[in-house]
């Protein structure tokens, strides 16, 4: 026979275990779910969407104009696992795949380009941990290819002017804070605002009566064009101070003027963007009269920039070809750069690999024009 006593000891023995688990159980549960919150973070994108990502993500897809290029400056090409076939076509120009020729290998994610949209299955295949996507300029888009692929997707971009632009500071340090980067960032960021500031304060004493009047033309815009191609308030102009004789008009961006414009403008100074001088080299040969008739012709005061638009802005060459026109402008304040010495120092910083040599078989590189 049992007693009673040991009865209720058994009991309660039994209570106490069963209140035990319950208790650990809930212990456990909270552990669990505390670690899977520390595994997580919170970004705001140029879109001002919060989005939540894991905090290992390491596989990489970009989508969109310039998306690959800017994580390209971080030299961490391992984190991409896919490209837009745009990528694998068009390579001339591209720097980033000039020092980074191996991308081309990777998996087509989706074709790129005007008028394409990202390409959900082909993007599923190589699993990305996070997307960063240049395509979309509302939150409606960039959510709804998220909901789809169901894989984070953090909206990225390169502002009004892309050289020197805070939104394409904010886009790097997004880059460095969901792949664990951000000291890189800030060292990208770093380097390029050093850029910037150089180039201002050479030139931020110099008066309006001590500039030559300047002009570029022949600029890309999806294609090449000729001479009558420019930009009121263009950025490597502004980043030098020079006396741009466009931004009399009340326009930003690239424009097509009248020539006839530019005869009444009559420039100390051109600039011809290289992708545009095979066009402006053949209307020479049919028109030279209206040439001849500009101040920099006559003088030979006509010379070359890298061109730099291909799939969005180079923004290494945009700075390399600013510290040019800064040398051509007032060569006593650049005194001390040798503008292709400079490039390949850009180059070899941004891409890690110095590419002026490159550049210069395809597109003459820096001179002084003859037509």
């Amino acid at each position: 026979m049992i007693s009673v006593g040991v009865r209720r000891k058994e009991c309660f023995i039994i209570l106490v275990f069963v209140l035990s688990s319950l208790l650990l159980g809930g212990c456990t549960s909270d552990v669990a779910d505390s670690r899977l919150m520390e595994n997580k973070i919170f970004v705001t994108d140029v879109l001002e969407r919060t989005v939540e990502i894991d905090k290992e993500a390491k596989r990489v897809v970009t989508v969109g104009p310039g998306a690959l290029r800017l994580c390209c400056y971080f030299n961490n090409i391992s984190m991409i696992v896919g490209v837009e076939q745009i990528d694998k076509d068009i390579t001339t120009g591209k720097s980033y795949l000039m020092a980074y020729p191996e991308l081309a290998n990777l998996p087509v994610i989706g074709q790129g380009g005007p008028n394409n949209s990202p390409d959900a299955e082909k993007i599923l295949t190589v699993a990305p941990d996070i997307i960063f996507s240049t395509y979309a300029s509302d939150k409606t888009t960039v959510d709804k290819l998220q909901s789809k692929i169901g894989v984070p997707v953090i909206a990225i971009g390169y502002g009004a002017s892309a050289t020197f632009d805070y939104n394409v500071y904010t886009s790097l340090r997004l880059i460095g804070k969901t792949t664990g980067m951000e000291q890189k960032a800030e060292e990208i960021i770093g380097y390029m605002e050093s850029c910037k500031n150089d180039l201002y304060m050479r030139t931020k004493e110099i008066s309006d009566d001590g500039k030559p009047s300047v002009y570029v033309g022949g600029l890309g815009m999806k294609g090449a064009h000729g001479i009558e191609s420019t930009q009121a308030k263009y950025s490597l102009f502004d980043a030098v101070n020079a006396k741009n004789v466009v931004d009399e008009i009340e326009a930003t961006g690239t424009l097509m003027i009248d020539k006839e414009k530019l005869i009444e403008w009559n420039p100390d100074k051109i600039f011809i963007d290289l992708s545009g001088f095979e066009l402006i080299l053949q209307d020479y040969k049919k028109n030279p009269s209206y040439y001849n008739a500009l101040s920099a012709f006559k003088n030979c005061e006509v010379y070359s920039l890298l061109p730099y638009n291909f799939y969005s802005t180079n923004i290494d060459t945009a700075i390399a070809d600013a510290y040019y026109i800064g040398k051509v402008l007032y060569p006593e304040k650049f005194a001390d750069i040798d503008p292709v010495k400079k490039a390949d120092e850009i180059y070899k910083t941004l891409l890690n690999k110095e590419l002026y040599n490159e550049m210069a078989e395809v597109y003459r590189g820096f001179s002084k024009l003859a037509f």
